[in-house]
């Protein structure tokens, strides 16, 4: 799973992998899929019950499950954006993907460091205000 030459994204879920594992971007997407829903499950981490606490590490949660979306974005734009292109689809995925990162930015959900990939694509769609 690549973002380009210079971003190679491996995947662990620190339960059943442990250790990072090199696996396709396909195989990354159904893991990170499998994992968010395991999450969102999880009661302990998003509680269902009116007035259940949120636990401490909800925000880092949250934070994580952003990072690897965005690394799906990140693919997406670098190995598949012209077949995007020839399906007349570019305006979609572009809407999302600056819903997804005003989101982001809004709630500080993602490190600076991690937009690397992306940077000039996020610099051309954010205008500041």
């Amino acid at each position: 799973m690549t973002a380009g030459p210079k971003y190679e994204y491996r995947w662990a879920d620190g339960v059943q992998i442990k250790k990072p594992i090199e696996v396709s971007a396909p195989k990354y997407v159904e893991y990170l899929m499998d994992w968010i829903e395991s999450q969102l499950d999880e009661e302990s981490i998003f509680p269902q019950r009116l007035g259940a606490p949120f636990p401490p590490n909800f925000r880092e949660v949250v934070k994580t499950i952003f990072k690897r979306l965005f690394r799906v974005y990140a693919h997406i734009y670098h190995s598949h954006f012209q077949k995007i292109v020839s399906l007349k689809e570019e305006a979609h995925l572009n809407t999302c993907f600056k819903h997804f990162i005003l989101f982001t930015f809004e709630f500080g959900l993602i490190e600076k460091k991690e937009l690397a990939p992306l940077q000039e694509l996020i610099d051309s769609i954010i205008v500041p205000y």
